[in-house]
């Protein structure tokens, strides 16, 4: 196993990693809420996360990992009646739009999703166990969590619970306050109301509280103790405050060992959200054009807990290191053949083997990736290493592409393709897959392969009149359009799409 250490914020230290079980990892991710599309700040939590159990997989442990839907919701309800639809419609939906998008990005389905409308018996379950115990009672069909039953309350946002009531004097009490024993109890179970999708309780028709959803899920699928709960820091409080108070009251049990939260994405200097309106779907970004392993590449170039700032300077940047990456990746998949590497396929999405053998010549860059990975997943560091192996492996691919020989002796050219092998093993742990690109568009395509030909026969005449810039100007503006030109033996010249 690995010397492997996170920044715990419940702790607030970075400390080594020590699962429950040796061997073993329990991990419980906070879902979404299934109301609309997912957002870039979705993708940047779930990226960072998928990393997180590729890692631990490769290190060797046994990962479970649960990442629950929430599918009712006060958004949900109100998108289905501005629809015209129903909450389970909505959510459906969602949750279909949300394994495509996941999907796309490369990221690993959970062992397990459940749904908070499909664990009612056990929300019902804790419910009534906090109530038993005192630290829960009802009040005209509500159920509300008394926060001072709960003497750790706070320990993981830092929050005083006294300083908390001390602001909160004077202010205006609406109905629903008026029925709480304490400013910040909160809900376990919502009264029906008229017209809204309801289940049986105990304490009458409703539905569920939020944070208590999180708590039945985990302890369902789980246990009373797990090794690692997720989430935005955005969820710190008080989602997760609250999941711990319901919780640990409960089981008298520590919810999760480890508490992992990571940065927010901003716009303009403002979280990306969709109540700020300044959010942008991972589907609008992957249908302008955008590389799904581009997108990669740009939340993993940041550190998962600082924040991540959203602008087009960055997404280029990380579309130009994601071409020669995957150029050099596509190197054993297009010429293994003339390298004389044997058949050599592509890594599927889901390629993330157990453990690394040592390499001779690439240990050092191994132990790189290693050391800057068990630092708190410092993927930026580890995303170094992968360009210092694809650099050599990029210049080679280009060479090819050309239609030159390798031009290497027997036992570089083996060296190489050790290099690659590495490269290709280290960029699945970061779920970074080679991507293909066509050669030439279709005839449909906004591409006008015609006129690229053009260009191309215009070029060579620039070059037989020793026009020679005309002739970098024709191809500078092709690769301005994202057209690469590749001149062969011959005289002759080939494009493809960047």
């Amino acid at each position: 196993m690995s010397s492997l250490r996170f920044t715990n914020t419940i702790t607030r230290r970075t400390e080594p990693f020590l699962p429950l079980k040796p061997g073993e990892v329990s991990i419980y991710c906070c879902g979404v809420t299934v109301y609309d599309l997912c957002h870039l700040g979705h993708a940047r939590s779930y990226i960072n996360w998928d990393v997180l159990r590729r890692y631990l997989i490769w290190c060797g442990y046994a990962v479970t990992f649960v990442q629950n839907f929430t599918d009712i919701d006060d958004k949900i309800l109100k998108r289905a009646a501005e629809e015209s639809s129903s909450m389970d419609e909505v959510s459906e939906r969602n949750i279909d739009a949300f394994h495509q998008d996941m999907d796309a990005l490369g990221i690993l389905r959970p062992d397990r999703m459940p749904r908070a409308t499909r664990c009612l018996d056990s929300i019902r379950g804790l419910i009534a166990e906090l109530e038993a115990k005192g630290a829960a009672y009802s009040a005209d069909g509500d159920v509300y969590f008394a926060v001072m039953k709960h003497a750790g309350y706070g320990k993981l946002s830092g929050r005083d619970l006294n300083e908390q009531q001390e602001n909160a004097a004077g202010r205006v009490a609406d109905a629903e306050e008026a029925r709480k024993r304490h400013p910040f109890d909160f809900a376990l179970w919502k009264r029906a109301k008229v017209d809204e999708p309801s289940f049986p309780s105990p304490w009458g028709d409703g539905r569920p509280g939020w944070h208590i959803e999180c708590s039945a899920m985990v302890r369902e699928e789980l246990g009373d103790t797990i090794d690692i709960h997720l989430g935005g820091a955005d969820l710190v409080f008080p989602h997760h405050e609250n999941e711990i108070a319901q919780s640990e009251a409960a089981t008298g049990s520590e919810l999760a060992r480890v508490w992992l939260h990571n940065g927010m994405v901003n716009v303009g200097g403002e979280k990306m959200s969709k109540s700020l309106g300044n959010f942008t779907t991972i589907r609008a970004l992957l249908q302008s054009g955008l590389s799904a392993m581009a997108l990669r590449l740009f939340v993993l170039q940041a550190h998962y807990r600082k924040p991540l700032d959203f602008t087009p300077e960055a997404l280029e940047a990380a579309t130009t290191g994601w071409k020669g990456l995957n150029a050099a990746l596509k190197l054993g998949e297009n010429h293994a053949a003339a390298l004389g590497w044997g058949d050599q396929t592509a890594l599927s999405v889901e390629a993330v083997s157990a453990g690394l053998s040592a390499n001779g010549p690439f240990e050092e860059l191994e132990q790189r990736f290693i050391a800057a990975m068990d630092d708190d997943l410092n993927s930026s560091g580890a995303l170094a290493v992968l360009f210092d192996l694809a650099r050599p492996l990029r210049g080679l691919a280009n060479r090819l592409d050309r239609g030159d020989q390798p031009d290497q002796p027997a036992n570089e050219l083996s060296e190489q393709h050790t290099r690659w092998m590495v490269l290709r093993e280290l960029a699945a742990v970061l779920g970074l897959r080679s991507e293909t690109n066509d050669s030439k568009p279709s005839d449909n395509d906004s591409v006008d392969a015609q006129a690229i030909e053009q260009a191309i026969a215009d070029r060579k005449a620039a070059k037989q009149a020793k026009n020679y810039l005309e002739a970098d100007r024709i191809r500078k503006t092709l690769s301005d359009q994202g057209i690469e030109l590749i001149d062969k033996p011959g005289g002759l010249t080939d494009w493809r799409m960047l």
